[in-house]
């Protein structure tokens, strides 16, 4: 069970250490929330799951006692020793510690090829994750292989903004990045109470489920896509040619007249199918 707010501080006091803002550590203290993190993962044992910022090890030890394997990866070298003192003498055999950057390990030392299980993707990621880090380690998630799921405890503007659809202020590449491989899921609100220290938002739990098919974008499309937020409001003709070779431009243009759209569309309003579809420069494109 997480630890109470005053047993939290009592802890952190013992073990000299002041949470972080830079670092996002703001612990959970309800027990409610962990568990409804776990029940939308579908969290059975055998499991492998990826944990981001253990930090006291709150969730960690409710991911253990359901019976997963899990890796984790903690920045902070305290908090890392803590949990190598407590946790791990308890579940040697199904706790891999990782001291390290999340955005150097995205997927926290878990192993390249462990199992053809693994290699598919058959693995899932529970964390509580640093706002700082949250698009640049998503983009590392979204190099592969995919997690069948991911719970995500996150500020609930980061969450807005990864679920966002077209037509809106928040839809921006990052969410077209995830949706293409992932669905949104119902997730779940977290108040703000429920963390200490009590952080100055509210946060939410999104639960995001792999397509059948998903779909990434290769790195020179992924940075054209970019380019083209970063001017959100200038139409997609004007945007594309500065930003690709005009048969390239040319051959997007059509793209989108044949979903209905224009070069006076601006990159809010085109979905995310269609952007699938303007991946590749054709054959002749220099």
């Amino acid at each position: 069970m997480p630890l109470s707010p005053t047993a939290t501080r009592d802890l952190l006091v013992s073990l000299g250490h002041h949470p972080k803002r830079a670092l996002g550590q703001n612990f959970l203290v309800d027990g409610n929330i962990v568990h409804k993190s776990l029940a939308l993962a579908g969290v059975t044992a055998g499991d492998t799951v990826i944990e981001i910022g253990p930090g006291l090890g709150t969730l960690t030890e409710a991911l253990l006692t359901a019976g997963a394997h899990v890796y984790a990866v903690e920045r902070d070298e305290r908090l890392h020793a803590h949990l190598v003192s407590t946790l791990l003498p308890q579940f040697p055999d199904r706790l891999d510690l990782l001291l390290g950057d999340a955005v150097e390990f995205p997927l926290a030392g878990l192993p390249a090829s462990p199992s053809p299980a693994l290699a598919a993707g058959n693995f899932k990621i529970v964390a509580n994750l640093p706002y700082a880090i949250a698009t640049p380690w998503l983009d590392g998630i979204l190099t592969g292989p995919l997690p069948a799921t991911l719970v995500l405890m996150l500020q609930q503007e980061a969450a807005q903004r990864y679920a966002a659809q077209p037509g809106t202020k928040s839809f921006g590449a990052i969410s077209i990045f995830l949706q293409a491989a992932y669905a949104i899921a119902p997730g779940h609100k977290v108040p703000a109470a429920c963390f200490h220290p009590r952080p100055d938002v509210e946060s939410y739990l999104l639960h995001l489920v792999r397509r059948p098919e998903p779909f990434t974008f290769d790195r020179t499309t992924k940075s054209v896509i970019r380019g083209c937020f970063q001017q959100r409001r200038k139409q997609i003709g004007s945007l594309l040619r500065h930003l690709v070779p005009p048969a390239t431009a040319a051959a997007w243009l059509e793209h989108l007249r044949a979903a209905g759209l224009s070069a006076l569309s601006r990159p809010e309003d085109i979905p995310t199918t269609v952007w699938q579809r303007l991946i590749a420069p054709p054959a002749t494109a220099a």
